[in-house]
């Protein structure tokens, strides 16, 4: 019977075993990903920046929806070179083509003084919290941390930011923004669910961010008890540490703010997640001035107000907010993540009493001059009437 020596001989006869030189230029190849196979505990102790984590034992299973490219490079390591020889092995069953393993292991690259960090863990606390996040191959710990430091800004704390908020919070989204000028009224509870009969006359953000707070105390709630104007917006997308928001989710339900924010988040660059509610009906979408069609190419110019009647004119049946708010949630998510086909360029329209879902293409309008690529020249201001010029610089001479 062949002992454990010759298994390995006869594995490392089957795979490419690179040195540590060889690993740390292959993992500077375009598409290349590092491979970690130890175990949690080792990996806590150090890391090369970048890798991807998934222990031996569940390699795979977890393999192809963490690296779908079975033809990218993966550069795999352990602590010595046992354990990745294996796992190289099995990676090219599975149809992986260029899999190497890094004789040596992390420990000869610690030891060469390469590139290496102690990377972000999750404590045992949020590893129970999140426990059905982390057996999402797709989620894992690599994407809880991603959430738990990302920054997502919701506009209002109303029927739309209620349900948005609780399902980001409960995630484990780590910092949420919330501006809202409005105090909470007896007649908000029959949708708003983030509020309650012992917060009425309180501001909305105060009581959005006791509930939220009690909900995950992993969330810092950043509250602007103002109008969102020409004269803050800049600001207030700018995030509290002016490097920005990584989503931004729009509960609004007037034009004038939709354009404001959309000509601020293309300037920024911003990703927007859009949702809107009436009576019976809902829709959803996402503005990407990077990647997709912006508000402004959605809706050039604003309806007639007497077209456009708002909820409180017109009514909204109150379990309506709640889905196209957690519809909202889960593109944010899915942003932050980057999982999954986003809403970019598609509207998702809902109708409550049919219990039907919809799809529109929404298409680049070529005559809208408010882009990205303008960013520079976009002059951030409110629209004045709503049948105001383009607020565009002129071009450069």
């Amino acid at each position: 019977m062949p002992s454990f020596r010759d298994i390995l001989a006869a594995t490392k006869a089957q795979v490419r075993e690179v040195t540590t030189d060889e690993a740390d230029e292959m993992r500077q190849q375009d598409g290349a990903v590092v491979l970690d196979v130890r175990e949690p505990d080792e990996y806590e102790q150090g890391a090369i920046p970048g890798a991807v984590h998934i222990p031996r034992g569940t390699l795979e299973t977890s393999i192809e929806n963490r690296i779908p490219d079975k033809d990218a490079p993966v550069i795999i390591h352990c602590a010595s070179g046992v354990r990745s020889a294996f796992a190289a092995k099995s990676l090219g069953e599975l149809g992986y083509t260029h899999a190497v393993t890094v004789a040596g292991g992390f420990n000869k690259w610690k030891d060469e003084g390469r590139d290496w960090s102690t990377p972000q863990t999750l404590t045992p606390d949020q590893r129970n919290r999140y426990k059905r996040h982390l057996l999402l191959p797709e989620v894992g710990d690599e994407g809880q941390q991603r959430l738990l430091d990302a920054k997502v800004l919701l506009l209002g704390a109303g029927g739309l930011g209620s349900p948005a908020a609780l399902y980001l919070a409960a995630a484990g989204v780590g910092t949420i923004g919330i501006i809202d000028m409005d105090v909470v009224d007896d007649s908000n509870l029959q949708r708003q669910v983030l509020h309650n009969l012992e917060r009425i006359g309180d501001r909305k953000v105060d009581s959005a961010k006791k509930t939220l707070t009690a909900l995950n105390p992993d969330v810092d709630v950043v509250t602007y008890d103002t109008r969102l104007g020409e004269d803050n917006v800049m600001d207030i997308l700018g995030g509290p540490d002016g490097d920005g928001w990584d989503v931004v989710v729009d509960g609004t339900d007037n034009f004038p703010t939709r354009y404001l924010v959309n000509d601020a988040s293309v300037k920024l660059g911003i990703p927007v997640v859009h949702g809107s509610i009436f009576r019976f009906e809902g829709m959803v979408t996402v503005f990407d001035p990077r990647n997709g069609p912006t508000y402004r190419d959605m809706v050039p110019e604003p309806p007639p107000a007497d077209m456009a009647p708002s909820c409180a004119e017109a009514g909204v049946l109150g379990v309506l907010p709640g889905i196209v708010g957690s519809l909202q949630a889960l593109e944010a998510i899915k942003l932050i993540l980057e999982l999954g086909d986003v809403l970019r360029g598609r509207l998702l329209a809902y109708d409550a009493l049919e219990t039907s879902f919809r799809e529109y293409k929404v298409q680049v309008d070529p005559t809208n001059e408010i882009t990205w690529d303008n960013r520079d020249r976009i002059q951030v201001a409110e629209v004045e009437g709503l049948c105001a010029p383009l607020p565009l610089a002129p071009a450069p001479a």
